[in-house]
């Protein structure tokens, strides 16, 4: 079924297409469309999108007083593919523009982040600090594993940081193979474990890259048969995780799959106060001057960087918290929920 070759003609046709003077040329659009829907109706009888595509012309015709017989446009012409199911691979691995050609309808999206001691902020944006000492699921759904192990931040302290990321795509037959790819300390690479790229020799295999913002500092991961992307940051030592990661992605996992840090937050028995007690390494005063500096707004991003700095003694942990910052300035739709006040 080709149902969404002709949703991204349609789509393509229209995008410049707007207000009350667009009309013949809108007409001859959805006469291409429909043309486009015959054609694949024989293979397509049983797909729900392009059912509902052919009764969506209908009404439009009628809402815009198109005749049926008149002009179409030739198809857009497109680029050779790689192999002979190259057209609906592309299609499929744009998770964005397929969403849109079935709910017509941008897709949501949900950010989540795990920085310094770690502080997580989940796609619900509560905001936890955990002491979780070993390895964690941050995400664990259909398309992607996503696990943090964290070690002490300092000797005898109860404060811990990740020192490793482990994230795991998931093998999507119409788009990618597995990928590995694992950060450590002093080791962040610009490849998967299998020293690729990309998402390999599929036809959506381009819609998973690698970019190297920081050499050895600063990846990012472009995920878009799923709508998704990572970054990965090293700062002093310690390394941070965020994601903007399309809802249907976010959400897609099962009662079993209950143990995710970015879904539900520390468990409660891992969960730390901002305000730590006792003699720290830093005073609590030189730690609120430096954090300043950086993080002028007092929202929960710098209490974080206060009580990395003050449990840590190390200065560059200012660099963490606002690199979660502005990872979460990029990736939330919401400017309002950039800052959380507890």
């Amino acid at each position: 079924c080709k149902i969404l070759r002709c949703n991204s003609e349609y789509v393509a046709a229209t995008l410049h297409l707007r207000g009350p003077d667009r009309g013949s040329a809108f007409c001859t659009a959805l006469r291409s469309y429909s043309l486009c829907t015959r054609r694949t109706a024989r293979t397509c009888r049983g797909d729900l999108a392009f059912h509902s595509a052919v009764h969506g012309i209908e009404d439009l015709m009628i809402q815009n007083n198109c005749s049926k017989e008149g002009p179409t446009a030739p198809p857009r012409p497109r680029p050779p593919a790689p192999n002979p199911h190259g057209f609906e691979s592309l299609d499929i691995c744009d998770y964005e523009r397929s969403f849109l050609y079935k709910h017509g309808r941008p897709p949501g999206f949900q950010h989540c982040a795990a920085f310094g001691d770690p502080h997580i902020r989940t796609f619900h944006d509560d905001f936890h600090t955990c002491r979780v000492e070993g390895s964690w699921p941050l995400l664990d759904n259909d398309y992607l594993f996503v696990q943090a192990t964290s070690s002490p931040v300092a000797k005898g302290s109860n404060a811990t940081v990740t020192s490793k990321l482990t994230i795991i795509f998931k093998n999507m037959k119409e788009c990618i193979d597995q990928k590995v790819y694992q950060a450590e300390l002093d080791n962040v690479p610009a490849a998967f474990q299998d020293g690729s790229v990309n998402g390999g020799a599929r036809p959506g295999g381009s819609s998973l890259v690698i970019w190297e913002r920081s050499p050895g500092r600063h990846v990012e991961i472009r995920a878009g048969y799923i709508g998704t992307t990572i970054a990965v940051r090293q700062a002093g030592r310690q390394l941070s995780f965020s994601i903007r990661a399309a809802e249907e992605v976010a959400q897609a996992f099962t009662e079993e799959q209950d143990l995710q840090l970015c879904v539900g937050g520390c468990p409660h028995s891992q969960r730390m106060s901002r305000s730590p007690r006792g003699r720290g390494r830093v005073p609590a005063e030189t730690a609120r001057a430096v954090c300043r500096e950086m993080l002028p707004v007092e929202d929960v991003y710098f209490q974080s960087c206060v009580f990395d700095v003050v449990t840590s003694g190390d200065t560059n942990f200012t660099m963490a918290a606002h690199g979660a910052l502005e990872d979460a300035r990029l990736f939330l739709s919401d400017a309002e929920k950039l800052h959380i006040f507890q």
